[in-house]
């Protein structure tokens, strides 16, 4: 079989099946092409997606100005690693820092790449410049996060399923409740060695888990008093995701940073992934100011393809887009009347309890136990009705499409997902 050969669903299912490892549970869909909003399976059956590469893919599948960017930077130059300098690089970290406002720019390639950068810079920060004795920091985080996969990163979660069987675990770390600011100024206030709060605006994959609306603001608040850098993962909810350029920006959609607003909460660390390439290319950075970045010298920290030539390139042309295509001002108008037409529907439903989220990051909860297979039934249900979602946590399922989506094609999608709840009415 050569790679031109045309593969059928069940064919393509069992090859992965049989030769690839079993770490994760798909819907039983294959993918071979995609466009803006939409993707077809090898059968060509057309599907919206409403998943986005978990958030990956918001300016849309093959956007022409990112794959053209990506194509005509991979013909010149594609690597050189570190150990020289590429003509490409330094353009990026400008653009990228001015875009965002910070001094300075780390890449990396993946999202628990840059989360794991994030929390080295931020103990190296408390021993040389907070006093921190050193291998005494702690890092605060949130019960319920989902910051990526690595041993470091699942040493402070509770899922179960990512943690049981992989320890010895990584000391270091301090959890709390999501959406407590009180338990953060307690936990600060009896410790003094605190390097860090690494947070979530929203937890996303706990089933896109909105926190009240003064959070974020408090939270950062807490941290500045009591010396301790607060670290934003925005990694999925980042770029233009809840309509904002960012969602520690609260209602604010100006196409960049803007510091003057005040529902802007500016972090220490901002940690950025997924959408930071468009779904084209695997690109990650870590931003923060000079007083931060500066703790890291050469030879500290790196990667390989961090910082090579296709990403930088690729990473420009998706922040690009964008701004151009005022596609947090988007995520907004739509995500509200997404939520709109569903709080509709949900007012005579006994099979979902409520909708939640922010610009066009949604979920709504199944009226059922977290171990049941309505979610999953839904999502196939769906499926077979042309759009294609995820459940998370059980009993959520979650409403992610990309940002390129007009409300005529966001209608049609309500349109389905409501037709589909109701087939599971009781």
């Amino acid at each position: 079989m050569t790679t031109v050969d045309q593969l059928t669903s069940q064919e393509a299912i069992a090859l992965e099946d049989k030769h690839g490892a079993h770490n994760y549970h798909p819907l039983p869909v294959v993918l071979k092409r995609g466009e803006g909003v939409y993707v077809w399976d090898v059968e060509d059956k057309k599907y919206y997606d409403f998943l986005s590469a978990y958030s990956a893919v918001n300016q849309g599948h093959c956007h022409p100005a990112i794959v053209g960017a990506m194509t005509k930077q991979a013909e010149v130059l594609t690597l050189t690693s570190r150990a020289f300098h590429n003509d490409v690089l330094g353009r990026y970290e400008k653009y990228a820092t001015e875009y965002f406002g910070f001094d300075k720019l780390l890449p990396m390639n993946t999202g628990a790449e840059a989360v794991e950068t994030a929390i080295k810079i931020a103990r190296k920060w408390a021993y040389e410049e907070k006093g921190v004795p050193e291998q005494d920091a702690q890092i605060i985080v949130c019960e319920n996060n989902f910051h990526g996969r690595t041993t470091t990163i699942i040493s402070f979660s509770n899922d179960e399923d990512a943690r049981k069987n992989f320890g010895p675990y990584t000391p270091g770390f301090i959890k709390i409740p999501y959406d407590d600011t009180e338990a953060l100024e307690k936990a600060l206030k009896e410790n003094d060695n605190i390097a860090g709060f690494l947070v979530e605006p929203i937890q996303g994959e706990a089933g896109v888990y909105t926190p009240s609306d003064d959070f974020i603001k408090k939270s950062q608040a807490i941290c500045k008093a009591h010396n301790v850098l607060f670290i934003a993962d925005e990694i999925q909810t980042g770029i233009a995701r809840t309509g904002a350029l960012l969602a520690v920006c609260g209602n604010c959609t100006c196409e960049g940073h803007c510091e003057q607003q005040e529902t802007y909460t500016r972090p220490d660390i901002l940690i950025l992934g997924k959408a930071l390439s468009g779904g084209a290319y695997p690109v990650s950075a870590v931003l923060a100011d000079d007083p931060v970045m500066n703790v890291i010298k050469p030879g500290q920290h790196g990667s390989t393809f961090g910082g090579n030539p296709v990403a930088g390139a690729v990473a420009m042309a998706a922040l690009d887009v964008v701004k151009d295509e005022k596609l947090a001002q988007n995520a907004r108008v739509l995500g509200e009347l997404f939520r709109k037409k569903l709080n509709e529907y949900i007012e005579g439903s006994s099979i979902v309890n409520l909708v939640r989220g922010r610009g066009l990051l949604n979920a709504i909860v199944i009226n059922d136990s977290e171990d049941s297979s309505t979610a999953w039934d839904i999502c196939m249900a769906l499926k077979e009705n042309g759009l294609l979602a995820k459940p998370t946590h059980g009993n959520i399922i979650r409403f992610a499409p990309p940002l390129v989506m007009n409300e005529a094609q966001l209608l049609d999608c309500v349109a389905i997902i409501i037709k589909t709840l109701k087939a599971f009415e009781k």
